[in-house]
C-alpha cells in the first residue's frame, strides 16, 4: 500500500464538504477520483499534500515514498527556459556529467598513480552516469516535451512568457521527470489536445509508480485506471474498474437501493394497514394480534430512503422549422496570422441531420473556422454559404456572447422578450438558477454558472444549426452527459469542436481531423476515427506526394475509398468463410466415408487398398486441421 486515507473530515462555514472519507491506494495502481463540482475532490488533494489541514483523518504515505503533485493552476516564474526548467530535474545527472568532463581534462595532464587515481574515479563516475540513465536524459526530456505539446522552437521560451496553460504542461513534464512513487493530478488534460492527452494516458499506464487522478475527462479516465473513488454527498465509495464499469455499477446500485426501499415501504404501509385493520375490529383476539405485528414492525430493518440524485439541468434542442438539405458549403478556406498560414484551401461541406466534430491539435485553427463562418472574424480567402431555411446558435466557448454587465434574467428576457417573467424563471430553473440566482450579474458567475446561462440562450433559439465550441469546458461530468444526451436526440444539424473525445464519441457520426493545414473526412465517430486514422492519413500523404490536391474534398474522397476498401475485405472474408465451411463438410463427409469403407471385408483383405484408403484418410486429415485453423483465424478478424 502506498497511501493510507482514514477517516479525512472536514468542513467550510459550518458546511461539511468531507465526512469520515477512508480508502486507500495501493502500489502502482492506477485511481480516479470523481465527483460533481464542489465534492471535494481538490480539496483532499491540497489535505494529502499537507496544503490543507482536515479536521479529523489522516493520510499516510508508505515510508521512504515521494509523491508528486500537479495542481490545476500554476504560479511557475523565472528567467529559465521550458528545457532548462524540465533538464533541471536531472541536476545530478549534470553535476555529474561537468565531472566527468573535468576529470577527462585532468588526465591529460597527469602520470603514474595520480592517473590511476584519476582514471578509477572517473570508471566510477562514468558507471554511475549509465546506471542512472545519463546518456539517455536528455532525449528523455525532449520526448516528453514533445509529447506534451511544445514544438522544438519553443524549448527556448522563457517560464516567464509563458501562458498559465503552457506553465501548467511544464510542471507536469517535471513532475512526470521527477518519477515519484505516487503522482497525484488535479485536471491534468485541461490544457492538452489530443494527441498529448493520447501520449500522456500511454505514459500514465507505463508508469511505474502509483497515480490518483481527479479529471472530467472520461475517455482519459477509462484508458488508464482501474479504480475509481467518487465523492458523494461528503462520503467516499470505491469501485474497481475503469470510468465506464463505475458508471454502470452506479447506476446498478442506485436502482437496486431504491427497489429495496420502495418494497419495504410497501411492506411497512401493509403492515400498518393490516394492524390498523386489526384494531378496528375492536376485539381482544385482534387487538393482540395487531400489537404482535406492531412488535414486528418495529424490529423490521427498513432500509434509509436512498437520496436524491444531485440537481441536474434539463437539456433538449429542437429545431423550429427543418433545413434544407445543404446546411452548409466552404469552399478555399484560407487564414493566416503574422504570416503563419493557419490552414489553406480548405473545403467541405455539412447536410441536413449530420453530427460532425471538428479535431486537431491545438493551433491549428479550429475554433478559428468556428469564428470565421459565425463572421467574428474575416478569412483571408474562399467562400462559405447557408443553405435554405438554416437557422444557426453558436455556442462560443469564450461566451463573448454573454453580456457581463446584465443579470441572468436581463441576459434571457432582453433577448426573448415575449416571454414572460414567469416562462423564464422556468427556463432559468431547469437549467439550476432559481430564486434570486437569476439576479446573478453575469461577470460574477463561475465557468459552469455562464456555461450553464450559454445552453439554455441555445436551447431557446429553436434553431437547426448548432455550432459548439468547447461546449463540456467547464461542465462536471453530470452535466456533460445532459449534453450528450441532449445533442444525440437532436435532429438538426451539428458542427462542434471538442478536445473531449468520451462527447464526440457519443454525439458525432463525422469527423473532420484539421491537420498539417487540411482536412481529412472520417464516417464514423471517434473509436472509427482512431481505428483508420493512420489508413487514411497514408492515403492523403500518398494524394500530395502525387501532386493533387489536399481540400475537404480529396480527404472525403480518401475515406470513401477507405471505407469501400474495407467493405470488400469483409466480402471477402465472409466469401472465404463460407467456401472453408463447404469443404469443411465435404471433408468430413469424406471421412465418415472412409470408415466405413475400412469396414468393409473385402478391402479389409485388400493390403494394396487398405494402403490407399489410409493415405487418403491421413491426406483429409492433414486437410480437415489446415481448415479448421483458416477458420478460427477467419473467425477471430471478423470479431
Amino acid at each position: 500500500m502506498i497511501l493510507n486515507i482514514s477517516g479525512i473530515s472536514i468542513a467550510f462555514d459550518g458546511v461539511d464538504i468531507l465526512k469520515d472519507v477512508s480508502f486507500h491506494i495501493e502500489d502502482h495502481e492506477k485511481t480516479a477520483l470523481v465527483g460533481v463540482n464542489g465534492a471535494g475532490k481538490s480539496t483532499l488533494l491540497k489535505i494529502i499534500m499537507g496544503q490543507l489541514e482536515a479536521d479529523s483523518g489522516t493520510a499516510v504515505l508508505a515510508k521512504d515514498s515521494r509523491i508528486g503533485y500537479l495542481a490545476q493552476h500554476q504560479d511557475l516564474t523565472g528567467e529559465n527556459t521550458i528545457y532548462d526548467q524540465l533538464l533541471s530535474v536531472r541536476q545530478e545527472l549534470l553535476t555529474l556529467s561537468s565531472a566527468i568532463r573535468a576529470s577527462e581534462l585532468r588526465m591529460s595532464s597527469l602520470s603514474g598513480d595520480e592517473l590511476e587515481e584519476e582514471m578509477n574515479r572517473y570508471a566510477n563516475m562514468t558507471e554511475t552516469f549509465e546506471r542512472n540513465g545519463g546518456y539517455a536524459y536528455k532525449s528523455e526530456v525532449i520526448g516528453v516535451l514533445k509529447g506534451l505539446g511544445f514544438a522544438e522552437e519553443e524549448f527556448g521560451k522563457r517560464i516567464g512568457e509563458l501562458s498559465g496553460g503552457q506553465k501548467t504542461r511544464v510542471a507536469l513534464g517535471k513532475l512526470l521527470l521527477t518519477a515519484p512513487d505516487i503522482i497525484l493530478l488535479d485536471e491534468p488534460t485541461n490544457h492538452l489536445d489530443m494527441r498529448s492527452i493520447e501520449w500522456l494516458e500511454t505514459y500514465l499506464m507505463n508508469y511505474r509508480g502509483a497515480v490518483l487522478i481527479v479529471s472530467h475527462d472520461r475517455y482519459f479516465l477509462n484508458r488508464v485506471v482501474t479504480k475509481v473513488v467518487e465523492l458523494d454527498g461528503g462520503k467516499a465509495h470505491v469501485y474497481r474498474g475503469n470510468y465506464d464499469a463505475y458508471s454502470e455499477k452506479k447506476e446498478m446500485l442506485r436502482k437496486a437501493a431504491y427497489s429495496a426501499w420502495v418494497n419495504a415501504e410497501r411492506e411497512r404501509k401493509h403492515q400498518e394497514d393490516v394492524i390498523a385493520k386489526l384494531k378496528s375490529f375492536n376485539r381482544e383476539k385482534s387487538i393482540k394480534r395487531a400489537e404482535s405485528r406492531e412488535k414486528l414492525l418495529a424490529k423490521m430493518d427498513m432500509p434509509d430512503r436512498p437520496e436524491e440524485e444531485a440537481a441536474a439541468m434539463k437539456l433538449r434542442f429542437a429545431p423550429h422549422i427543418e433545413s434544407g438539405n445543404d446546411v452548409l458549403k466552404v469552399e478555399g478556406l484560407a487564414k493566416a496570422y503574422n504570416g503563419i498560414s493557419l490552414f489553406e484551401n480548405l473545403g467541405f461541406e455539412i447536410h441536413r441531420g449530420e453530427h460532425v466534430a471538428l479535431i486537431g491539435s491545438n493551433g491549428t485553427g479550429k475554433s478559428t473556422i468556428m469564428k470565421i463562418l459565425n463572421e467574428t472574424i474575416r478569412q483571408d480567402a474562399g467562400t462559405f454559404s447557408y443553405g435554405t431555411n438554416v437557422q444557426i446558435a453558436y455556442y462560443d466557448q469564450e461566451m463573448q456572447v454573454l453580456d457581463s454587465s446584465k443579470t441572468i434574467f436581463e441576459e434571457i428576457s432582453d433577448d426573448y422578450p415575449t416571454m414572460t417573467n414567469t416562462e423564464i424563471r422556468s427556463r432559468l430553473a431547469a437549467f439550476l438558477f432559481t430564486g434570486e440566482d437569476v439576479f446573478k450579474q453575469i461577470g460574477t458567475l463561475s465557468g459552469g454558472e455562464r456555461a450553464r446561462v450559454s445552453l439554455c440562450k441555445l436551447m431557446l433559439s429553436d434553431a437547426n444549426f448548432l455550432m459548439l465550441d468547447e461546449p463540456t469546458n467547464h461542465l462536471d461530468i453530470n452535466s456533460r452527459e445532459v449534453l450528450e444526451s441532449a445533442v444525440r436526440a437532436y435532429e438538426g444539424t451539428v458542427l462542434c469542436v471538442s478536445h473531449d473525445r468520451y462527447f464526440i464519441n457519443r454525439t458525432a457520426s463525422r469527423i473532420l481531423d484539421l491537420t498539417h493545414c487540411r482536412l481529412l473526412n472520417y464516417i464514423g465517430n471517434y473509436d472509427y476515427y482512431l481505428d483508420k486514422k493512420e489508413a487514411v492519413e497514408k492515403a492523403a500523404l500518398l494524394t500530395e506526394e502525387s501532386g493533387t490536391t489536399g481540400s475537404g474534398e480529396t480527404a472525403a474522397r480518401l475515406e470513401w475509398k477507405a471505407q469501400k476498401e474495407e467493405e470488400a475485405r469483409k466480402r471477402k472474408r465472409i466469401n472465404d468463410i463460407a467456401k472453408l465451411e463447404k469443404e469443411i463438410e465435404e471433408l468430413e463427409q469424406r471421412d465418415a466415408e472412409l470408415d466405413k469403407e475400412f469396414e468393409n471385408p473385402d478391402i479389409a483383405s485388400d493390403p494394396a487398398e487398405l494402403t490407399k484408403l489410409s493415405r487418403e484418410k491421413e491426406a483429409v486429415g492433414s486437410r480437415l486441421e489446415e481448415c479448421y485453423e483458416q477458420w478460427e483465424t477467419l473467425q477471430q478478424e471478423e470479431a
